[in-house]
């Protein structure tokens, strides 16, 4: 039996849908009998590649090589040549696996290549996978973004995996009956460890949507699906379309559970969505390094146990969770106003950084890792993140002030669409609050002091904004998070 992934052993749950992706639909049968076939090819490798499109074939590989114990290296297919060249060289894969028939790029010409056939069959449905390694054993190497520099391969290993989801389980009373809806690409922990390994976990199914759509989404969760995972430009856009989609409405109004990541949902988001179906979209924090952090609790009719937007809950258990002054002392104050670094520990933590033992000494403080996220603790031990240390916390007039807690302010501004908060140089200050809108109204922006005094009635004189620039629309990533060092003066 897998210790990843029990439903996978042979017997009665061999019927049971595990993953579906348009018209490639598998049972659990059929997926340990895909993996099966798969596994006699990757060994021996030291590690493998996975082109990871949003497909059945990228979720048998990914299993296929967790079963024969080998790491697997999820590639974005969108990823530029040259940042991808530096992760094969640097991960250096045995072989690649790709969906037949998929281009692939000029980084990957040398490396052998194995196509996934996500229907593919072995010696027979008992084929026994080789022994799995131990928990401490790398899983998966999932390379970060790379904002200061080539991006850094994360070594997750086995035991991370196992204890982040289960925790999840824990917090979410996530079970086999649920049925997961999502959209999320799958080369980054959100898709693929909680979006594919999560259901899989849990002897539960996954129904991949290919392309976000509001349309897909009604039409999963109206058909048996009760979670739905996103990021915010996802339930941005489901917000928006809830007015004069009746489908929709319903849909999500008969799901058990709503979940946001990867970046703060805007509270007049999570508002139109519960006045529109009654649910409450909840959320959580995590990162590549670390897996999953805190969430918001749930009980198993979905109803959140406490929530307030912009919580992301309290520390998932097993998770050692501090908040530390700029010199590292630890602070005590549960007050909602004492802005900190978050710092963690626990069996969710990956091992380090793939040939980067320097960057790996300097991530952590003793056992403690540096997350690099500023976040204030509520009395009831709940975490609101407030943004990055790099990029989200500006030091202006001996304030700390949190970019996330002025964008939240701008956006509940009838006439903001879409906002980002940074710091500049100011000779007075230090730093100034420099706002950048995207209009409601292109043809009427809402004049730079009416929101730099909207902001200062809802938080404090000393959070306006000093600067306000108005833009088309904001630079995101894949996953949706606005990329502050392209915005610019």
């Amino acid at each position: 039996m897998s210790s990843l992934f029990p439903a996978l052993a042979a017997g009665p749950d061999g019927l049971r849908p595990a993953l579906r992706f348009g018209e490639h639909a598998l049972t659990y049968g059929e997926l340990r009998a895909a993996a099966g076939a798969l596994g006699p090819r990757l060994a021996g490798a030291r590690r493998v590649a996975v082109w990871a499109t949003p497909s059945a074939g990228t979720a048998v590989a990914v299993v296929a090589a967790l079963l024969a114990g080998v790491p697997a290296v999820p590639l974005n297919p969108r990823t530029g040549t040259r940042e991808l060249a530096h992760i094969v060289a640097d991960s250096a894969p045995s072989l690649v696996l790709a969906a037949p028939g998929d281009d692939l790029p000029a980084p990957l010409a040398g490396l052998p290549r194995v196509d996934v056939a996500p229907h593919a069959r072995g010696d027979g449905p008992d084929a026994r996978p080789p022994a799995e390694p131990g928990a401490e054993a790398p899983a998966l190497i999932v390379y970060t973004s790379g904002t200061t520099g080539p991006p850094k391969g994360a070594v997750l290993p086995r035991r991370a995996l196992a204890a982040s989801l289960d925790a999840l389980a824990d917090a979410w009373a996530w079970t086999a009956d649920d049925v997961l809806v999502h959209a999320l690409p799958l080369f980054h922990v959100h898709g693929l460890v909680l979006g594919v390994l999560g259901p899989l976990r849990r002897g539960g199914s996954v129904r991949h949507l290919g392309r976000f759509t509001t349309g897909g989404v009604a039409r999963e969760l109206a058909a048996g699906g009760t979670m739905l995972f996103g990021v915010p430009t996802m339930y941005h856009r489901i917000a928006e379309a809830l007015g004069t989609d009746e489908d929709l409405t319903g849909a999500l109004a008969g799901a058990r559970l709503l979940v946001s990541g990867s970046a703060a949902l805007p509270p007049s988001d999570h508002e139109r969505i519960t006045a529109a179906t009654g649910r409450r979209v909840v959320e959580r924090y995590g990162m590549t390094e670390t897996l999953m952090l805190c969430a918001v609790r749930v009980g198993p009719d979905g109803a959140a146990r406490t929530h307030r937007p912009g919580s992301v809950g309290t520390p998932l258990r097993g998770v050692g969770l501090r908040l530390v002054e700029d010199d590292g002392t630890p602070l005590t104050a549960y007050d909602g106003e004492t802005i900190g670094e978050v710092q963690v520990r626990g069996p969710n933590l990956f091992t380090g950084y793939l040939n980067r033992p320097d960057a790996t000494a300097a991530a952590f403080d003793g056992d403690w890792f540096r997350t690099g996220d500023m976040a204030v603790r509520d009395p009831d031990g709940s975490l609101r993140l407030v943004g990055r240390r790099a990029t989200d916390l500006v030091k202006s007039g001996g304030f700390k002030i949190g970019a996330g807690e002025v964008e939240n302010a701008l956006l509940s501004h009838p006439g903001v669409r879409e906002a980002a908060v940074t710091g500049e140089p100011d000779a007075d200050l230090g730093e100034r609050v420099v706002a950048w809108v995207v209009p409601a109204d292109p043809a009427a922006p809402p004049p730079a002091g009416e929101l730099a005094d909207h902001v200062a009635a809802q938080l404090a004189p000393h959070k306006r904004p000093r600067a306000v620039r108005y833009l088309e629309e904001l630079p995101r990533n894949d996953m949706g998070k606005v990329m502050k060092r392209a915005l610019r003066g």
